[in-house]
Order: structure tokens, then sequence, then C-alpha cells
């Protein structure tokens, strides 16, 4: 079989295709031949050496879809044939995060799915959910889960309410089309008339260009008639935290995805100014990614690609996500 390692050098060139015995599973284990994986800006992360973790020699990739070939002679949630899906924190069985949950998170300190074959104890996996493809089912494990996490903690998306996404990656298209399931109001900032169009289609309600107005949070409170947001979905980027305060509604829910290179700058006086709950988002459980997934069948929600890359070229797929103008997931067919 072939995989990819990342060879520690920080760059896109430092991932390396090589040979392998294929694996075979233990008692316990399922072994899965890969067929779609999607990256995240984690792996980006990841391979510039901006993540605590040792990345030379590391298969990357914590995000993938396939097909199960065998499994150990212990295993009882999967048959050969099964359609399934990584997690991102395979420890993350159900209930609050556990706190060794990320001793243990491929493609970060344990190998990831950037490989024709992986083995998975089976209880890193869940069934993907029928009807999308193998590219699609690669998008859910981190990007979808941690939008679904408007729906979970102590104050779940209710219907009417509005929920601001920032950008065009996947966790904001995600949560854009979560919270249209559950009927909401959604609010999105973009970068270009092009991709405003392109929100609108998915059914943003309002859309704010932030090149145009860069103090966009005011914009948020100005569209709602002064209410503001009562869920964001804040992207971590630089500045984009104090905005998200700016927007935020009475009581609203700011919801902290990603890890930012370097300190976000936030006024003190703006912080205490609002009124609201910040949630750090670590994706989430196996249960609430099953739950997810009788939801996306459910309502038939298909994920937005932006491109598919096939497996020899996957640094391409690296170095096209680096360039930061996708709309939707970026996925390597394996």
């Amino acid at each position: 079989m072939r995989h990819y390692r990342l060879d520690g050098s920080g760059t896109v060139k430092g991932l390396k295709l090589e040979s392998a015995a294929q694996p075979r599973p233990g008692r316990h284990d399922v072994l899965v031949r890969m067929r779609a994986a999607s990256l995240n800006y984690l792996d980006l992360k990841i391979l510039h050496g901006h993540f605590p973790a040792k990345t030379a020699g590391l298969v990357p990739l914590s995000d993938g879809a396939g097909e199960v070939v065998e499994i150990g002679d212990d295993v009882t949630r999967f048959a050969v044939g099964d359609r399934v899906a990584s997690t991102f924190l395979p420890r993350w069985i159900a209930g609050p995060l556990p706190a060794d949950a990320r001793g243990a998170q491929p493609g970060a300190n344990i190998d990831g799915v950037l490989s024709e074959y992986v083995i998975f104890p089976q209880d890193a996996l869940v069934r993907a959910p029928s009807g999308l493809t193998f590219e699609e089912a690669s998008t859910l494990p981190c990007a979808a889960l941690t939008a679904w996490q408007l729906f979970t903690g102590p104050r779940p998306l209710l219907p009417g309410e509005t929920v601001l996404v920032q950008g065009s990656g996947g966790v904001s298209l995600f949560a854009l089309q979560f919270a249209k399931l559950a009927g909401a109001r959604v609010v999105a900032t973009t970068s270009s008339a092009e991709k405003a169009e392109r929100l609108r289609t998915l059914g943003a309600n309002i859309v704010i260009n932030y090149r145009d107005v860069p103090a966009w949070g005011a914009a948020v409170r100005a569209e709602t008639g002064g209410a503001g947001a009562d869920h964001i979905i804040e992207i971590g980027e630089a500045d984009t935290l104090e905005q998200s305060i700016t927007a935020a509604a009475v009581n609203a829910q700011i919801n902290l995805v990603g890890r930012p290179v370097g300190a976000p700058h936030v006024d003190p006086a703006t912080l205490m100014r609002a009124i609201a709950t910040y949630r750090r988002i670590a994706v989430g459980s196996r249960a609430e990614f099953e739950a997810m997934n009788r939801a996306i069948e459910m309502h038939e929600l298909r994920p937005v690609i932006d491109r598919v890359f096939e497996f020899d070229a996957a640094g391409d797929a690296f170095a096209a996500f680096e360039k930061r103008g996708h709309f939707g997931k970026i996925v390597v067919r394996i």
C-alpha cells in the first residue's frame, strides 16, 4: 500500500509519498480501505509546525471515509463492506471531553488517514450517512461536528434565533446549513461579491463583505435591528473575536473554534460590555457524531466541496488549501 508522511520541514514539499506493508487488524481492530480524506485548518498548522506535537514521520489528516475490508475476531460494531468515517478524537465516546482525549489525535500526534489502508480500533469509527459519497463523508469528522455544536451544550440553537458565521470554510458552511435546518436566521461574513452570492444560495439571509465593512460587528447589529446575533461561530482569526463580541446579542453564545496563531487583540472594555457566554469547542464525541449523521440522512444534507484532488496530487491539495480561496471543503480522493 501507499501512504504520505511529513518530513518535519514545515512545507508542502515535505509531504512524501511512501510504500509500506498493508497492515492487519488486531482482535478489536478494523482495517479500512480509505476512499477519501479532507483537509482542515489544523492540518496546515500541523504541517507548518504550529501544533505542539512532533510531525516528522507523521501520516497527516484526521478526517477520512472508506469501507471496511477486514475485521478482528472480537469486532462487533462493524462488518466487512460497511461504509465508515473516522472520528476526530477516538477516545471521546460520549459525555464530557475526557482529560486524555487529545492524547491520541489522528494526523496530529498519531498517524492519520492520508493512506490507502488504515487500522482503526472499532470504537474510533462511525457509519457514514447513507446517500453521501466517500468524498462527502470525509468532510464530516471535524468541520461538520464542530458546527453541530450549535445544537449541544447549555444554550442549544432555537428556531427564529440568529446565527453569525464567518467566511466560507467548512465549519462556517456546515453551521449555515444546520442553522437553516433549525429554522434560524443566518448572517454571514465574506470577502467577495461572488462568495456572497453563493452564501445566499445556501440560505444566508444577510451577507456582509468584511473588506468593504471592516467594523462588521456593528453592521451585524444594525442588520438585526440592534439585537445582534444569538449564536456566533468564531473561527479564531486575527481581530475577528472583537467584532464577534460587538455583534453578540444579550445572552449570546460565542462558540470559539480553532486555535489562533498569536494572541488576538480584544479591548477589555468591549469584553466587559458584552453579556455573553464564551464556549470553547473541541469538535464533539462519537455519540454526537452519530446523532449528527442521523440528521444529515433525514434532511438529505449535502456537504459543500470546493475541489477534489487525486491521491497522487495530495501536495496540490495542501497548496490549494494554503491559498485560502476555497469555498467549502478540499478533499483528496484515495
